[in-house]
C-alpha cells in the first residue's frame, strides 16, 4: 500500500505497532486479517501470559502501511473490545528495563548491607 512518494513523518512514527486491549480469544490470524488490510506484515507477536496478555506487536514491512493502520485501527471495535494502537518506542522500553534492573540492584545492595526500606 506504500505510494512510493517521499513524505515527512513525525519522529514518533515507526513500522512497529503495539496493540493493547485485545480480547483474550484474539488469535494471530485475527490480527493478520485485520492489520493486513493496510499493508504487508512482517510479523505478529501476541502476548500470552501475565501483563502481556491481551497485547500484540505488529511489524509492517513499510512505515507508511503502519501509519495507515494506526490511523484507521486505533479505537477499532474487535471482538467486543476497542483496540488501543500505539507506535512501539524501543528507547522507552529500554529505559524502563534499565530502571527495573537498577531498582533490583539497589534492593540487593540494601539487603546485603542491612539498610531498611523507607516507608
Amino acid at each position: 500500500m506504500a505510494t512510493g512518494q517521499s513524505v515527512k513523518l513525525s519522529s514518533d512514527v515507526h513500522r512497529v505497532l503495539f496493540v493493547k486491549n485485545l480480547n483474550y480469544k484474539t488469535t494471530g490470524d485475527d490480527i493478520y486479517d485485520l492489520f493486513g488490510r493496510y499493508g504487508s506484515i512482517r510479523q505478529v507477536r501476541l502476548g500470552r501470559e501475565g501483563k502481556a496478555k491481551g497485547t500484540a506487536f505488529v511489524v509492517y514491512e513499510d512505515v507508511m502501511d503502519a501509519k495507515m493502520a494506526f490511523d484507521h485501527l486505533n479505537g477499532f471495535h474487535l471482538m467486543d473490545r476497542y483496540l488501543v494502537v500505539l507506535y512501539h518506542k524501543p528507547s522507552q522500553q529500554a529505559a524502563k528495563m534499565d530502571l527495573a534492573r537498577r531498582e533490583k540492584e539497589l534492593a540487593e545492595l540494601k539487603a546485603k548491607h542491612n539498610i531498611p526500606e523507607k516507608e
